[in-house]
């Protein structure tokens, strides 16, 4: 380690987790958000700070401090890919970039300061630059060292050639991030770095080891390691150029042979393989098509070929694909084609499956499917994907098939659309759902079926308990009575969805769905909700108060001018209450669970007075 540390400029963006999951996951930033790692915060916005939640603080506490406080899951593939279009603004003003971690990146400062007209100039523009580019908040530090100018990014500031160990002299032990150390630092009386740097570097060396000498060096200010400068990312788009438009399907297989050629080539030079085609098309007219393909295995020369002979054929031939879709031809000949590598990885990670997943009996099936959207549109071929949802029909949902399977979350459109949820959750029972043969699970109710029903879901403290144990009709509780210990009944109506503290927002994680019902879910969810009619004991409908009370217990259920089953069971209400702000769509419904002397476990909806089977269970 010989010569001046480095003149370094580095670029910080506080709060970055917290940013990370605004950008990624649509949590907003500027509310109450703490971000939790092995139940612990290790990071926060400051509308948190202000409530008093600090980093380290256990989950519980933080929650106490901030009961509004919202939760999500630590997720450092996530912090990375939302800090990569920040790295790429900064290297639009400076080359050599190394990012330290996500939300901090670093450069030499010697080129920025001399074409930007000084340091401070340049640390201003690369702040203005990204706010634009990126519309991030930042802060930049130039100091000797990345160490140093990490300190001074901190404070906003341009510590003077030199001037380093000075600047590092009074700053407590715990700046250099090693808490073992700082704790046996303070015990020995030694509180800031220049206390430690004036210590001889040898005694420093034979008493901490090798890491205590390094942070010896940290503290005096000579950091001289070097920048590990990132290589920018290599472009692996392909790109070609039509003279004369597109409009027949022989010169598209044509020029989607030499293209996907042309793309295989520089996948292979570069140790890839692509498992995700984006085919991109411009037309005479500017017009812009774009459509995503997804492989699970090798996508070779003539797999690309094909995948873009097919879509191209989709496209000119102009099939609308089901009655009443946007037909899809465009209005001119294609004039440019590019083929983008979506999803790409090193070739050794791609190995044949143990049960042949990416065997010729995959491909061929993958080959009639994609041929299939090519030809009739994406949504002509769909998956199922599980999501979230508050009824049981709201968490399936049909997504074209090769889109990403990703479950919905509060806020966004889904089938049906269910946005402007509740603020306050629901406390709802945790039936553990036994269970229940025969009943009348099958065609009896299928054939009694009626048209669909409204949906309207009210909202405020469900029963406690569930079809595991439930309330006995005419029990000591009194007709519609149940435990309200969890908080006050009503309808807290907000713009969007709940945030509580216990929501998480991580990947992976259930996403916040006040009023939704607990596991296990039904088997079959009808189609279209039957009418019912449920009598209390005396033979009296029974309905639901505006504070969602009971008129009385529910005794009896029948179908149509069936005989009647009796209920032995039952447990709710799980109220939901959306659309509020739109009187044509607003829905409000209250759902109950009940057992039938029969064994069967049906899922009742009341609306408006009227009750309605929802879904059967098993």
């Amino acid at each position: 380690m010989t010569g001046a540390p480095v003149r370094t400029l580095l670029l910080w963006c506080p709060d970055w987790p917290v940013l990370a999951a605004e950008i990624v996951d649509g949590v907003p930033a500027t509310g109450a958000v703490a971000v939790l790692h092995a139940n612990r915060v290790v990071a926060c916005s400051e509308a948190a700070r202000a409530e008093g939640v600090r980093r380290g603080l256990r989950k519980r506490e933080a929650q106490a401090r901030c009961p509004r406080l919202t939760v999500v899951d630590h997720d450092p593939g996530r912090d990375a890919r939302a800090f990569e279009p920040v790295v790429a603004a900064v290297e639009e003003l400076a080359a050599g970039v190394e990012v330290v971690r996500p939300g901090t990146c670093a450069l030499a400062a010697r080129g920025p300061a001399r074409y930007l007209g000084g340091e401070e100039a340049a640390a201003e523009r690369i702040i203005e630059h990204v706010a634009q580019t990126c519309a991030v908040e930042s802060q930049v530090g130039i100091a000797d060292g990345v160490f140093a100018a990490g300190l001074a990014a901190r404070a906003g500031q341009v510590v003077p050639p030199g001037g380093t160990p000075g600047f590092l002299a009074d700053l407590p032990v715990e700046a250099l991030g090693r808490p073992a150390l700082a704790d046996l630092l303070r015990r020995l009386g030694i509180r800031t770095l220049g206390g430690f740097a004036a210590l001889p570097a040898g005694d420093v060396l034979a008493r901490f080891g090798f890491d205590g000498a390094l942070a010896h060096l940290l503290a005096a200010g000579r950091d001289h390691r070097p920048l590990a400068v990132r290589r920018p990312p290599v472009d692996l788009a392909v790109t070609a150029d039509h003279d004369e438009p597109i409009d027949r399907v022989d010169a598209a297989a044509f020029a989607a042979r030499a293209l996907a050629e042309r793309l295989h080539d520089r996948l292979a030079a570069h140790g890839l393989a692509c498992t995700r085609l984006g085919i991109e098309a411009v037309t005479a007219h500017g017009q812009e098509l774009h459509r995503v393909w997804r492989h699970d295995g090798l996508l070779t020369a003539v797999a690309i070929a094909d995948r873009v002979r097919w879509q191209l054929d989709g496209w000119l031939t102009g099939s609308a694909g089901r009655p009443g879709a946007r037909p899809t031809r465009p209005t001119a000949g294609i004039i440019r084609l590019r083929l983008v590598p979506d999803g790409v990885l090193a070739r050794a990670d791609l190995q044949p499956g143990l049960w042949g997943e990416t065997g010729e009996e995959r491909e061929r099936a993958h080959r009639a499917l994609s041929r299939v959207q090519g030809l009739l549109g994406p949504e002509a071929v769909v998956t199922a994907v599980l999501g979230g949802g508050r009824s049981p029909g709201d968490q399936v949902r049909l997504v074209p098939w090769g889109d990403e399977r990703l479950p919905a979350r509060p806020g966004e459109p889904t089938a049906p659309a269910r946005v402007g949820e509740l603020a306050g959750s629901a406390r709802v029972g945790e039936p553990t759902g036994p269970a229940r043969p025969g009943g009348l699970a099958g065609s009896a109710w299928a054939d009694a079926q009626t048209g669909p029903a409204r949906v309207g879901e009210p909202t405020g403290p469900a029963r406690p308990g569930g079809l595991a144990g439930p309330v006995r009709a005419g029990g000591a509780g009194g007709p519609g009575r149940a435990d309200r210990s969890g908080g006050a009944g009503g309808f807290d109506r907000s713009g969007g969805p709940a945030r509580g503290g216990a929501a998480s927002s991580g990947r992976g994680a259930s996403p916040p769905w006040p009023g939704r019902l607990p596991p296990p879910s039904p088997a079959v969810v009808l189609p279209a909700p039957l009418a019912v009619t449920v009598h209390d004991a005396a033979g009296e409908p029974v309905g639901v108060s505006a504070r969602l009370q009971l008129t009385a217990a529910p005794a009896r259920l029948a179908v149509g001018a069936a005989r009647p089953v009796e209920i032995v069971g039952w447990a709710g209400p799980w109220p939901v209450d959306e659309r509020w702000w739109s009187p044509a769509e607003a829905r409000r419904r209250a759902r109950f669970q009940v057992c039938l002397a029969d064994g069967a476990a049906l899922l009742l909806a009341v609306e408006s007075g009227r009750w309605l089977v929802e879904a059967i269970y098993d």
